[in-house]
């Protein structure tokens, strides 16, 4: 019994004693109580007090992907330490680190904990403990808030770095980090993926208008080959998976793509599959909003209404028929600034920002939305647009944080998830696109999707005609 309850997997007690399992571990270590004697000090107080413990499981309500459950958290973000706008990777067993953000909008602080779950390649919750890939507590508290200085929206700017002296990831592949508050890990305020590699392979990619079908001016084709440098694959075709993110964005991810050849300790994936094709999209349109004071391009007014200033954009035109024009872009992402302030994590306010996209009509058979990583690329309640026959146009409101935003406009059809952009945006194979390559492997006799490295590429660079 001692063995199952080990370090890692006691959770909090929770229902009749105030006492953090976090902080009776430092206890132990403080009254010097060897492992031996730590295990049996903690299994006594679980068996005074009438207690649930999770044994390292997780709460029904997680959701294995990008989501906010709160409507007080706003402006999540997830990025390797360093660059805030890349994607949320880093190397097992380095120095590299990844960095969250986010801010609850309220005049009072709360004390949020996070903890970590491994996944499998297609994001269900991995056969393994969390001592499997865990070094260190399973729960941590996030120390470091701020409240906001001199902004009209009161919030606390919340933040933490990880790998940290708290805890350590043991091993790589797709992860969930889980925010909520103390005491009620039943009840997420978010959830975020974020992945490990062993940065054991070598991937070279390559973009390029799609060779099958001529005449193709709309789509983008990734081809990629895989260096194993040396690494016991004992079955390259079925132990191989490969998936492929465009700019940084898993609900349009091609996913579970298997290799086409093998040879010379290289796996490929070539143009001769229409399996890793992509809408090349277009540029992203953008406001920037970090002034209040002054109307930037794409800006018809500015005015206030307590407690919000109210940011109108102009009426966006229609992309569809239109040739292509390049403009550097996020590639869907948002920066937070503020011109009046120093600080932006805590100087920036938030704002109202109305989008409107003009229609003759209503379109059938789905639902017009405002897509980006603004909404961690989701499509919700806050992003949808709603029709407006008297103006013949559509509208959405948004509660945006000052800075600079990339957004399109994404009709989703009815029963599908994708929210590929072409109606009212266009799509050209020349679109300046990001796009990465993840390497999983299962080993047969393992238990878990080991990532073995990634590989990413931009079309400025690596498009070819």
């Amino acid at each position: 019994m001692l063995k199952e309850l080990s370090d890692i997997q006691l959770m909090p007690i929770k229902m009749f004693c105030n006492v953090h399992i976090t902080e009776l571990h430092y206890f132990c270590r403080y009254i010097s109580i060897n492992n031996i004697m730590r295990r049996i000090f903690l299994l006594s107080i679980i068996l005074i007090f009438p207690v649930r413990i999770l044994s390292g499981s997780e709460p029904d309500t997680i959701t294995y992907s990008d989501k906010v459950f709160s409507n007080k958290i706003k402006t999540v973000q997830l990025y390797k330490e360093g660059w805030n706008l890349s994607f949320p990777a880093m190397k097992l067993n380095s120095d590299e680190k990844i960095d969250l953000h986010f801010d609850l909008l309220d005049n009072q602080a709360e004390t949020f904990y996070y903890s970590f779950i491994h996944c499998d390649k297609d994001w269900k919750k991995s056969d393994i403990l969390p001592n499997d890939y865990l070094e260190g507590f399973y729960e941590n508290p996030i120390d470091d808030y701020n409240p906001s200085f001199n902004t009209t929206v009161d919030y606390f700017h919340y933040k933490v770095s990880f790998p940290n002296d708290r805890v350590k990831f043991t091993v790589s592949g797709n992860y969930i980090i889980y925010v909520y508050p103390f005491n009620e890990s039943e009840k997420p305020v978010l959830t975020m993926r974020f992945i490990v590699s062993e940065d054991a392979v070598n991937v070279t990619m390559d973009m390029h208008r799609p060779q099958l079908t001529t005449g193709d001016n709309a789509r983008q084709q990734v081809d990629f080959t895989v260096g194993l440098n040396g690494i016991n694959v004992p079955d390259p075709y079925k132990d191989i998976y490969f998936f492929v993110l465009q700019n940084g964005r898993w609900n349009n991810a091609k996913k579970n793509l298997k290799p086409e050849y093998f040879g010379n300790n290289e796996v490929k994936f070539s143009s001769l599959s229409q399996k890793n094709i992509f809408m090349g999209g277009n540029e992203f349109r953008y406001f920037d909003i970090k002034s209040i004071r002054y109307i930037s391009e794409y800006i018809s007014r500015i005015d206030f209404s307590a407690p919000y200033y109210n940011v109108f954009l102009k009426p966006s035109e229609n992309r569809e028929f239109k040739p292509y024009f390049y403009w550097k872009d996020f590639n869907g992402r948002y920066y937070i600034a503020s011109q009046q302030g120093k600080d932006p994590e805590t100087d920036a306010d938030y704002v109202n920002v109305f989008f409107t996209l003009p229609s003759s009509s209503l379109i059938a058979g789905g639902q017009m939305y405002v897509s980006g990583n603004l909404n961690n690329w989701l499509f919700d309640m806050n992003n949808l647009m709603k029709f407006n026959p008297e103006l013949n146009q559509y509208e959405c409101t948004m509660l945006l944080k000052q800075g600079w935003y990339n957004y399109e406009y994404v009709f989703l059809k009815n029963g599908e998830s994708d929210g590929v952009a072409s109606k009212f945006e266009g799509s050209h194979y020349e679109t300046e696109n990001d796009y990465m390559v993840i390497v999983y492997f299962r080993n047969p006799r393992g238990r878990y999707d080991r990532i073995l490295g990634t590989g990413i590429a931009n079309t400025l660079n690596h498009l070819s005609y």
